[in-house]
């Protein structure tokens, strides 16, 4: 019998609650057990996708934005469906800082956005389901991000797309499949009073539609690893795990 598994036999006659986490502390710190895919493998699965990418950039005049409109009287930034963000300008006084006040401008969405990450148990060890995601401020394009990175007007289709996937897992998901559930404030020197709804839910393996070739199951232990290296993991995913 390995250590891991002596030690399983040990967390298995506590609490519920108990043993789960503490059986999740033992596979981060022994090993990773992934039963699908080493470490070497989710490297070059996020590195052939960057490489393969046919994505291209490039600087175009705000104001020639399709769909996006300049407010001539405020300056405001603004979609013309009324959804997604806009931008706009803040004045800040007496503030405690290394100037009394200022004026910038922000990002400011008055609906919120869910992030998510599937949980499954495969091999007696917990995976997390994360998808390759090309946002085009991403440094290299791709990252490694949650199974569920929308806004609400992502889930309406306000932008004319497909539902996201994967999505029906989170939206009234049932309490027993909640792990995880927080309110998280994104940065405040760049988004004004902006939170995203953060989660990790735990979904049955037998529940599970085919996993698309954009997404990979990491164990924790392989999502801390890549944390290690330059520009693998986004910022997201590290938000929500950072609890367990």
């Amino acid at each position: 019998m390995s250590i891991r598994d002596e030690l399983v036999s040990i967390i298995d006659r506590l609490d519920a609650a108990d043993a789960d986490r503490l059986r999740t502390y033992v596979d981060l710190v022994l090993e990773d057990r992934n039963s699908f895919y080493n470490l070497e493998d989710l490297r070059a699965w996020i590195d052939g996708i960057r490489e393969r990418s046919s994505v291209v950039l490039a600087r175009k005049d705000v104001n020639r934005l399709e769909g996006w409109n300049v407010d001539p009287e405020t300056g405001v930034i603004s979609h013309r469906s009324g959804e997604f963000f806009s931008i706009i300008g803040i004045e800040t006084t007496n503030a405690s800082r290394e100037v009394s006040g200022w004026d910038q401008p922000f990002v400011y969405q008055r609906e919120m956005g869910v992030l998510g990450i599937v949980r499954s148990t495969f091999d007696g060890v917990h995976h997390y389901l994360l998808n390759a995601k090309f946002e085009p401020g991403n440094t290299l394009l791709y990252q490694i991000s949650p199974t569920l990175q929308a806004t609400y007007s992502n889930l309406k289709t306000a932008h004319g797309g497909r539902v996201p996937r994967f999505s029906e897992f989170f939206v009234d998901a049932p309490e027993e499949s909640v792990i995880y559930r927080q309110w998280l404030a994104e940065d405040g020197g760049r988004f004004f009073e902006k939170s995203n709804l953060n989660m990790v839910v735990h979904v049955d393996a037998t529940l599970l539609p085919d996993v698309p070739d954009d997404f990979r199951w990491f164990t924790l232990s392989q999502v801390k690893q890549l944390l290690l290296e330059d520009n693998y993991i986004n910022p997201h995913v590290r938000s929500i795990l950072c609890h367990i």
